[in-house]
Order: structure tokens, then sequence, then C-alpha cells
């Protein structure tokens, strides 16, 4: 078995080998972030701040370090720039009865303009926990009868093009243009059925997803011993998230002049933004490079990667390289909004949003 690249790269060419997995790729977090939090604080002494990045985007709860709702974002885009953004709804789970839950859902999406198979989602949240690919009605209801009550949830179009991808953006108070800082290109990961082998078998022997058979075996439950007919393309995950086993890889090979000024435009109908990540979905590479035929699912303030950093083929250097970039960015951002009379978000407040959070996706549905 091998793994499945199902984005074509422009001009038709494949995708560059690459390692199966960094050696550094899935460390605990503390042994790869503990450099990230030394610079963290040498930039708090610098500027004066421990929370500034809390300041770079002042119109997003946080900046979007934590605790911020999709919806709010996504609402804030102006003008032609909606066009761009999937179509979404959004409930708050009623606090006594499950059973409301699905009209007024079903109301918010007729409101939108959307039909199944829909993309349901936490409105407070990340690393797509909670995210779910739901086909009809009643796969709506038994999401929202495991939902905690009187918490926030986004129901989406489902944007059927093959690719995701996170692109990074940056600029600071006063230039008259941003840039891309990163952009990842996120390919579920995929087996290939022989029509002889369990789910299980082939996940097994695959070289990759084998040594992450730990990500993939408690949400595919009893499909793990089915056997996928010869030929048959077996998505191991949906979400396009890292940490959920979707293989990342480095796309600074499709930053042009064109899909920059895409950026821009979409980032200047965000009032105060500066930094943070566009996720989004795309039908191929060429389009994304031409800064054509994509639609945004989600919009990420302070609290967001650079993931191209969890490219197989990253050097460890590189990628804490990347992350100071990034974050020493945030700090700058957030002092020149400072001086502009922004005010970083206290640290009760952010203790609250935290645990408000944390609270939250413990009690999250599985993702898929």
């Amino acid at each position: 078995m091998k793994l499945e690249h199902a984005l074509p790269l422009p001009g038709g060419a494949t995708p560059p080998s690459a390692p199966n997995i960094s050696f550094f790729e899935f460390w605990p977090d503390w042994a790869f972030y503990t450099p990230v939090v030394a610079h963290w604080l040498l930039c708090a002494i610098r500027y004066r701040g421990a929370l500034l990045p809390t300041a770079a985007n002042p119109r997003i709860t946080s900046g979007g370090l934590c605790g911020e709702s999709k919806c709010a974002i996504l609402d804030q885009v102006e003008g032609s720039a909606r066009a761009l953004i999937a179509p979404y709804g959004a409930i708050t789970t009623d606090p006594r009865d499950p059973a409301a839950d699905l009209p007024a859902a079903e109301a918010a999406m007729a409101a939108a303009g959307i039909t199944y198979p829909v993309v349901v989602k936490p409105d407070i949240g990340c690393n797509g926990t909670g995210v779910r690919l739901i086909q009809d009605a009643p796969a709506l209801a038994a999401y929202f009868a495991a939902f905690p009550r009187s918490a926030g949830v986004v129901v989406q179009e489902f944007v059927a093009d093959p690719g995701e991808a996170g692109i990074f953006y940056i600029r600071a108070p006063g230039e008259p243009v941003g840039r891309i800082s990163s952009v990842t290109l996120k390919h579920p990961a995929t087996v290939t059925g022989d029509g002889v082998r369990s789910l299980r078998t082939l996940i097994t022997a695959d070289p990759r997803h084998g040594r992450l058979s730990w990500l993939y075996f408690p949400h595919l439950g009893a499909r793990l011993d089915t056997v996928p007919a010869l030929g048959e393309r077996v998505p191991l995950v949906f979400v396009g998230n890292h940490c959920k086993g979707s293989v990342f890889e480095n796309g600074a090979h499709l930053v042009t002049p064109a899909l920059t000024a895409a950026i821009e435009r979409l980032a200047r109908a965000l009032p105060d933004f500066h930094f943070g990540r566009f996720d989004l979905r795309y039908a191929n590479a060429a389009s994304l490079a031409r800064g054509e035929a994509f639609r945004v699912i989600e919009i990420n303030g302070a609290g967001s990667e650079a993931t191209h950093v969890w490219d197989p083929a990253t050097r460890l250097v590189d990628a804490w390289r990347a992350q100071f970039e990034h974050y020493g960015a945030a700090f700058r951002i957030g002092a020149a909004n400072r001086a502009r009379g922004a005010r970083p978000t206290g640290l009760l407040e952010l203790w609250r949003l935290w645990r408000t959070q944390k609270r939250l996706m413990a009690a999250y549905p599985a993702h898929d």
C-alpha cells in the first residue's frame, strides 16, 4: 500500500518524494514547543507584554489566540469577498431539548441556501475536534444528541473540491500590502483496497499509516474489519488536521503574485485583520496558484500555526525558525496595534477563554 496524494500539482507533476515521517513530526508537545515557549518569553520581555499577540487582530476575541467564535470571524468578511466564503449557518444547542436542534439547524441551512451533505463543527474549538461530514437529517440529529448543551455549532456547505490548503497571511499595521508566509497542502490519509485484506490490515501494512494507527483506529470503529474492494480508495480521516492524521505538504511553490493578490483582497475584507491563516478548499493546484476557484471554510487568528512545518521533509531547525518568525511577527503587530490604542486581552480573561474552550472540546463528539 502507498500514500495517496490526491491533489495534482501545476502542470500535472507528482508530489515531491519525502520521508515517511520526520523524526520530530509526532514528538510530545513539550519536546517540540519548549524552544517556542522560550522564544515567546523573550518576545514578551522585548516588547513589554506577554499577551501582545492577542492584539494582533483587534476585532477578533483574544486576537484569535483561543476561545474565539468561528462564525464571529466569518461574519466580519465584507463586500464581494463574502462570495469566497463557503455558506454557513449557526445555532446554539438547546439547553434542555436536543430534539429542538435539528429543526433550528435546518432552518439555518435553508436561510444560507445549504442542503445535505453538510460539514458540522463546533463554533469554539481547534485541531479538527468534533468536525464531521453529515449526509442526512438522522445523522445530524445524532450529532446534536451527542453535543454539549448551550454550545455553538456551525453548519457549513460541504465544498466537494478535492484540494484543501492553509494559507498564512501577515501584514504589519500601516503596510500597504501583506504577504503569504506559508502555504500548506493538506492530503487526507488514504489506503487502496486489494479485495483481500481488511482495512485494519491495510493501515497496519502501510509504511506511514501503520506508524499512526493509534490516530485512525479509534474513529474508524467497526469499519476496520471490513474488506475494501480492489482499487477502492478509503480515506482514513476527513478533517484536514495534522494531529488527526492528515498528511501535510509544504506548498510554497504555489505562491504567485496572483495568489498573493487574491489573499490580500480577502484579508482586507476583514476589518483590522493582520495575522492568521485562511483554510480553504480548491479545485486544483494550478487554479490555486492563479488565485482562482477556491472557497474559504475557516479563518484563524493569532492561535493558528504555519502548518507547513509538519511536512515530513521539513528539517527541525527550519520548523523552529518558522515558528519563531511567525510568533515574532505576532508580537510586533500586537505592539504596533497597542501603540494605536488596541488593548491586549487580560490574563484572567484569556484564562477564562482557555478554560471554556478546553471544557467544550472535552465534551464534543468524535471527529470524522
